[in-house]
């Protein structure tokens, strides 16, 4: 009987299946996150053992768990045929079959978002003319396709990508049965797409129906379409998809980060590591280390610290008590393997520090006599698509995953306020400009929207 179970990260919009044959006792994991006890436990009550682990393609917005996987339990590990990693894996062609018992899987090579990119039927037995579903990875999403521009950075176009993403959705998806159900790798949120829905899973009939990429189109309306207004990719996406084509250091299931003394603070700062602060934002303000970096630990963290901070920076962890082991294990889940440890007590630490501690300048929406001047450097961090609610007058559109790359288009003699949508993303895009040296940064609490509700008239 088919065992299958979705698991969901919301913090990276990110799903992996476990899916097995109770009778058989065989299952895969496809997609897999780094932080494997999950699958391990699930398929441990349910008498299964996971004898392969499939990637849809190379990801670029997280570290898979395969060589976490193949470790544990020694799977084998599977790419489309394709593919070229570093490290032993099972070629698989396009059409072949997987058996599992009586339920069965079957390849469909899917490319476009990437050269490799498959997809995964599922049937609950061979025999079986529709299929239970299919795992699309980010070729289908609920609502949109993934995005051919990933690439451009590393030779492959994104025109060429396009034409393949048109046919493998139009063509090789679209040509599935209206019953099939969707599973993809992604959801609302991620930056692989730029309209993915909130859903879980869908159906092949209601993407046909729905799904603006998938309407009757040319292949040049098709590229149009789906290129336009892509959001700017975070810098450790390319970081990430090199690192899943490594032989790289496994993560042990169960690993932590230990506290750190003082002097272990103060040594590793001397050295160049630098404080990511996963408080939240107001006490963020209220007083924090010179320097740290603001990503807070209820949002979008791993994400957003890949935009802020860079991979090959040894990093000191501030968080609420008792985050400090999740907020590391999210860091491991994007690569950052380079986490010291945590400070044990933040708030004894600032106060036994309080010179080498700072205070964030925080605005009212509605405070224009106070910084809508023309010397001050107004920043709008929003994504491209959240433009067209409106702009304070004279911003500067930088959006925040560009903020560190593109900081030399500031003068950091001149004082900055910054702001997104609601106020969490300036907070971290400030806190960044004041670890490089910009000493008069502010942002607008409750960010644009609050803006926009105190200047009716604007926008």
């Amino acid at each position: 009987m088919l065992h299958f179970t979705q698991y969901y990260l919301d913090c990276l919009s990110q799903a992996s299946y476990l899916v097995g044959d109770t009778d058989s006792g065989q299952a895969v994991v496809i997609d897999p996150r780094r932080d494997v006890e999950d699958y391990l436990a699930d398929a441990a009550a349910h008498g299964l053992q996971i004898v392969g682990v499939i990637n849809t393609h190379f990801h670029a917005d997280f570290v898979s768990g395969h060589l976490e996987l193949a470790a544990t339990t020694g799977a084998w590990i599977g790419y489309g045929s394709r593919a070229n990693p570093e490290f032993a894996f099972r070629a698989l062609a396009d059409a072949e079959r997987i058996s599992l018992g009586e339920v069965t899987l079957q390849i469909l090579h899917t490319p476009g978002h990437t050269p490799e990119s498959i997809s995964v039927l599922v049937f609950e037995h061979p025999q079986d003319d529709t299929a239970y579903g299919v795992l699309t990875g980010d070729a289908l999403f609920i609502g949109d396709v993934g995005r051919p521009d990933l690439l451009a950075s590393v030779g492959t176009s994104a025109d060429e990508l396009g034409r393949q993403l048109y046919y493998s959705v139009h063509t090789v998806l679209m040509g599935l049965p209206d019953a099939v159900r969707v599973f993809p790798a992604h959801g609302a949120g991620s930056a692989c797409g730029k309209n993915l829905s909130t859903e879980k899973q869908s159906t092949i009939g209601e993407q046909r129906r729905v799904n603006y990429a998938c309407q009757p189109m040319s292949e040049d309306e098709f590229l149009a379409v789906v290129t336009e207004g892509q959001p700017p990719a975070p810098a450790y996406f390319l970081y990430n998809a090199t690192l899943n084509k490594r032989e790289r250091g496994v993560r042990e299931p169960g690993a932590e980060i230990a506290a750190l003394t003082d002097a272990q603070v103060a040594d590793a700062l001397t050295a160049g590591a630098v404080v990511h602060d996963a408080r939240p934002a107001l006490e963020f303000a209220a007083g924090h280390l010179t320097g740290a970096i603001s990503v807070p630990h209820d949002g979008r963290m791993s994400e957003t610290v890949g935009m802020v901070i860079a991979p090959d920076r040894p990093v000191i962890v501030m968080t609420p008590a008792g985050e400090e082991q999740a907020v590391a294990m999210r860091l491991a889940r994007i690569g950052y393997d380079n986490v010291l440890g945590y400070v044990p007590d933040v708030e004894d630490f600032l106060v036994r520090h309080e010179a080498q501690v700072d205070r964030a300048s925080r605005l009212n929406a509605g405070q224009d006599q106070d910084w809508l001047t023309d010397n001050v450097q107004v920043v709008d961090i929003r994504g491209v698509g959240e433009l067209a609610a409106g702009m304070v007058p004279g911003a500067v559109h930088i959006p925040l995953p560009q903020l560190a790359s593109r900081v030399g288009e500031l003068d950091a003699d001149r004082p900055v306020v910054l702001y997104c949508a609601g106020g969490w993303r300036s907070s971290v895009g400030a806190s960044l400009l004041r670890a490089r040296g910009f000493s008069d940064v502010s942002d607008i609490l409750g960010g644009y929207t609050a803006w926009a509700a105190t200047h009716p008239l604007a926008g």
